[in-house]
């Protein structure tokens, strides 16, 4: 019998190279991938942000801050020194008055005051407190109407009027004295 081949005898492992190399393949792919999983996972583990599982009342306050009114009143307190009608002009209503801005009467022009100082005191509390044209009501601040009227009188009488200084009522008068 004549052997054909070329003289290499060559004896093949069952399956042949291809196989083997397939299970090379195999083995270095997974020997790479499962410790590049293992660390991925450690690092996403490690830096994960780690919070506390909120108790019911936690719940119950956060849901309550949530429903929350935008807005809230706050009450001072009732005894607070009363500002002068000086003060009154000078924190209030000095930025239009003090300037004449917005068609304002100017403080201590008696041309511009003199049509307004023939209309009885309360028609100029009524603007002061209520606002009139660009000015808003009391000048956008938050001062009582004891104050306000302070401020008028100061501001009338500066420019030529003859209105008394508003008197304290004897129940404030005597809260704050205490």
């Amino acid at each position: 019998m004549s052997d054909t081949s070329t003289g290499n005898d060559h004896h093949h492992a069952p399956g042949g190279y291809g196989a083997i190399s397939k299970r090379l393949v195999l083995t270095v792919f997974f020997s790479l991938l499962v410790p590049i999983i293992l660390v991925v996972s450690l690092v996403m583990s490690a830096t994960a942000d780690r919070k506390p599982v909120p108790s019911k009342a936690d719940l119950e306050i956060a849901m309550a801050a949530r429903l929350q009114k935008v807005g809230s009143i706050q009450l001072g307190e009732a005894s607070h020194e009363l500002k002068t009608g000086e003060q009154v002009f000078q924190v209030r209503c000095s930025a239009c008055h003090g300037t004449g801005a917005a068609g304002s009467p100017k403080f201590g022009d008696a041309a511009a005051w003199g049509p307004r100082i023939k209309s009885p005191f309360e028609s100029l509390l009524n603007s002061a407190l209520k606002g009139k044209g660009n000015m808003s009501p009391q000048g956008g601040g938050d001062l009582s109407d004891l104050e306000i009227a302070r401020g008028v009188v100061y501001m009338a009488n500066a420019g030529g009027g003859k209105f008394p200084e508003p008197k304290v009522p004897a129940a404030a008068d005597a809260a704050a004295k205490k």
